[in-house]
């Protein structure tokens, strides 16, 4: 919030940090970032979202991705190390208070299943998994909590139903055809749902008012998009996660999905009597 406030000022535009739209975009970066994340960076990170990516493309409305996303993806390419480490070794010592962890820090269990072959074992537990007592970024650990949230925001009519659904719905079967067509891959389907930003991204990242498509045909093609994206990184990539560059690349494609899904004024291109 304080650098879209320095920037609106310095470039004598209307102060808008009222709408608390700054402050949004804060709370979804924080929670696409590991805990251990040194608060130096999590400073750039905002900064790079609210001038970057907002600020200098104008504003509220005007942005062409997701600003949390992008700021993910910057902090991640810069310092992919730090962004990776989510539980350290030993005891840690967190703003001046001792914490005892038994984990010690190891690859998410995302990163594991891409890496267990012939059906190892992964560290966690499905159970840890859904209820969010595993290690990862904050946001991304507990599918109870996110379909919680979800499904609250899909009741109030905050979000469309369509865009998570069918996102997710589009990666479990692409997940079933990776399986079946290689033989020897080991992707658990749930653990793959579980694991990850999946979660997270289908259902507060992707239905971004300014970045999805506002016709009804254009979210399902967006939906599906996102989850051929997100199983294509996942699965032939080398990173075990995808999400954040599908919802980004998925953002680039909107106005063009939306130019080919709205529907045609009433008495448009009409013959003249």
């Amino acid at each position: 919030m304080l650098a879209e406030y320095i920037w609106q000022r310095c470039m004598k535009q209307q102060v808008t940090t009222g709408d608390f739209s700054a402050l949004l975009t804060g709370l979804l970066l924080a929670l696409n970032l590991p805990a251990t994340l040194p608060l130096w960076m999590c400073v750039l990170g905002g900064v790079f979202a609210i001038i970057i990516v907002k600020q200098l493309f104008g504003g509220l409305g005007q942005n062409f991705m997701n600003p949390a996303l992008g700021a993910r993806c910057f902090l991640m390419l810069s310092f992919s190390s730090a962004m990776t480490n989510s539980i350290p070794k030993g005891n840690a010592v967190w703003g001046g208070y001792q914490a005892t962890l038994d984990a010690a820090s190891s690859a998410t269990p995302l990163m594991q299943v891409k890496e267990a072959a012939g059906g190892a074992d992964v560290a966690a537990s499905l159970k840890d998994m859904f209820l969010g007592t595993t290690w990862g970024t904050i946001g991304e650990t507990s599918v109870l909590a996110l379909l919680i949230g979800g499904i609250y925001l899909i009741v109030k009519k905050i979000i469309d139903w369509k865009i998570p659904v069918i996102y997710i719905g589009t990666f479990v079967v692409f997940n079933f055809i990776y399986v079946c067509v290689a033989k020897d891959a080991y992707m658990p389907v749930f653990y793959e749902v579980c694991g990850g930003g999946l979660m997270l991204g289908a259902f507060f990242m992707a239905t971004d008012y300014v970045t999805s498509p506002i016709t009804d045909k254009g979210k399902i093609i967006y939906a599906v998009l996102l989850g051929l994206l997100t199983g294509l990184f996942r699965f032939f990539g080398e990173s075990a996660e995808g999400v954040s560059f599908a919802i980004i690349i998925g953002n680039l494609f909107v106005p063009l999905i939306e130019m080919v899904t709205i529907p045609k004024a009433f008495g448009k291109e009409g013959k003249k009597s």
